[in-house]
């Protein structure tokens, strides 16, 4: 994981997006404390959508059906489908 100061970090923005991209994670830092770690996003699939689904209490029963209805579409994957594999 590479390391750069907050001041590289902007003089460089661009580069540095093109390295997230790449899939690399780099921490920033300012006066030699760290402050911010970047990266690239965490995929999500439908079972996040599902386990966030999970804890939500609904308001009324009519936002429990859409709810319902929306889980019964989520189908487990066994391999993540934006992965372009």
């Amino acid at each position: 994981m590479r390391t750069i100061t907050a001041t590289e970090a902007a003089r460089k923005f661009s580069d540095l997006l093109d390295a997230i991209a790449s899939g690399e994670r780099v921490v920033i830092t300012r006066g030699k404390r760290p402050i911010a770690e970047m990266g690239p996003p965490r995929r999500r699939t439908g079972a996040d959508l599902s386990a966030a689904l999970e804890g939500i209490e609904p308001p009324d029963e009519e936002f429990e059906k859409s709810i319902a209805e929306a889980r019964a579409f989520l189908v487990p994957q066994e391999r993540d489908p934006w992965d372009g594999a």
